[in-house]
């Protein structure tokens, strides 16, 4: 089946999607901020730049998007209708990128949270998970 969308529209539409400062992740952010936990965002001298890094407590958090880490829900086991190789290839890369880089910062001493997309748009206790990780 052929993409609905034009190339070009179809690039305008991929470029508006961020990496950083998603809707899920802002959500996040300001449940624990308001609770007063504080963080650096997005630090660049870690591998895989988490989203949210408690340096004092050597605990990072990545707030994954479902489609592109492959998440085993709806969103995330849902490849597209055109290209499909290309984007399993994608999502297969970004999978192994994000394992190698869980093994880096095992070995520089950094804990690690994984917290989905969905689980925190539905408010799946990932709070109560997350504030769990942080102790």
């Amino acid at each position: 089946m052929a993409d609905f969308m034009s190339p070009e529209r179809r690039s305008a539409h991929m470029a508006k999607i961020r990496s950083k400062d998603t809707k899920p992740e802002i959500m996040l952010r300001r449940v624990l901020h308001r609770d007063g936990l504080r963080y650096r965002l997005h630090d660049r001298q870690l591998p895989g730049k988490p989203d949210l890094v408690f340096a004092g407590r050597r605990k990072v958090i990545f707030v994954n998007g479902c489609f592109w880490h492959g998440h085993d829900c709806p969103v995330g086991s849902r490849l597209p209708k055109s290209n499909t190789q290309f984007w399993a290839d994608k999502r297969l890369r970004n999978q192994e990128r994000d394992a190698r880089q869980r093994i880096q910062l095992r070995e520089q001493g950094w804990n690690y949270l994984d917290v989905w997309e969905c689980e925190v748009l539905a408010n799946d206790d990932v709070i109560r998970r997350v504030k769990l990780f942080l102790g």
